[in-house]
């Protein structure tokens, strides 16, 4: 069991992302995870991430406010608690298009 604690969470930049801050709770380097990553990441209004695809599967949650996450067939709003999960090679667009701070859990796999 490896036990991080937020103010120990590691700040990082993610490509193609503005006006948000990005921290990794867990991962190799932090806490060992070899298959995953978990981190946290706030959008402020305005903030978000620019199209893009990856080879890795994410998993979004919100955990405070309202974020918009598109890709090229449908458009999601997640409120608390909600989550989507985007596939392989599938690309996405985030947007916090509200007033207030947004909050995203964000799980990203390890490629192979």
């Amino acid at each position: 069991m490896k036990k991080v604690e937020v103010n120990q969470a590691k700040p990082y930049e993610a490509a193609r992302h503005f006006g948000c801050t990005t921290h990794r709770l867990h991962g190799k380097e932090e806490s060992g995870a070899s298959k995953f990553s978990v981190g946290w990441s706030v959008f402020l209004p305005g903030g978000g991430a620019e199209y893009s695809a990856s080879p890795t599967e994410k998993v979004y949650m919100c955990l405070d406010g309202e974020i918009t996450i598109k890709n090229q067939e449908e458009t999601a709003v997640l409120k608390p608690m909600d989550s989507v999960f985007i596939g392989a090679n599938e690309g996405r667009e985030i947007l916090n298009a509200s007033n207030f701070p947004a909050t995203m859990l964000v799980i990203i796999n390890y490629p192979s």
